[in-house]
């Protein structure tokens, strides 16, 4: 096969590929089920009203991280397994300062984004392998990985854990 021959078949190969590029590498699906949670604010990957909304099966098909840690709340170390912090972040495009974490009944905390980025936070969905309903704190609870660094055991890191959660504001 000539040179010449070689470089168009090449060109031409490579061609879908740098379409394919192009494309996020994940896009935010619709939520088939009832939304238990909505980013808004300083997202760029939104899936309905310019807001970032995850019912419960998107949030599972997220990959998922378990942390055994004590809590202020709870008698003992509890299991919380759920996907990052950070992970659901990024599936949303949010890049901001502040992440402001919104409950249920509408109390409010305000988490340092970086946290999120230095810290393995997890957004709980499970506690010791169990779904939360809203009376134990769910469905979704933000928690710290107490245990694994003694600088986070202390009521500044306490305070920025939010239960019973259904929105986040990124600021």
């Amino acid at each position: 096969m000539s040179i010449r021959r070689r470089t168009a078949l090449s060109s031409l190969t490579l061609a879908p590929l740098a379409t394919w590029t192009a494309v996020p590498a994940w896009a935010l699906g619709k939520p088939a089920g009832p939304v238990v949670l909505t980013l808004r604010g300083k997202v760029s990957t939104v899936n309905e009203g310019g807001a970032a909304h995850f019912d419960m099966p998107m949030l599972e098909g997220m990959a998922q991280r378990s942390i055994t840690t004590r809590t202020p709340w709870y008698e003992g170390p509890r299991k919380f397994t759920g996907p990052l912090l950070r992970d659901v972040l990024q599936a949303a495009g949010a890049k901001g300062t502040t992440i402001r974490a919104v409950a249920l009944n509408d109390y409010k905390v305000d988490i340092p984004f970086e946290d999120a980025m230095k810290f393995d936070v997890v957004m709980a969905r499970l506690l010791d392998d169990k779904p939360m309903p809203v009376r134990e704190k769910g469905p979704l609870f933000i928690i710290y990985p107490f245990d694994d660094k003694a600088e986070l055991r202390v009521p500044q890191y306490f305070a920025r854990c939010a239960w019973q959660l259904r929105t986040i504001e990124i600021v």
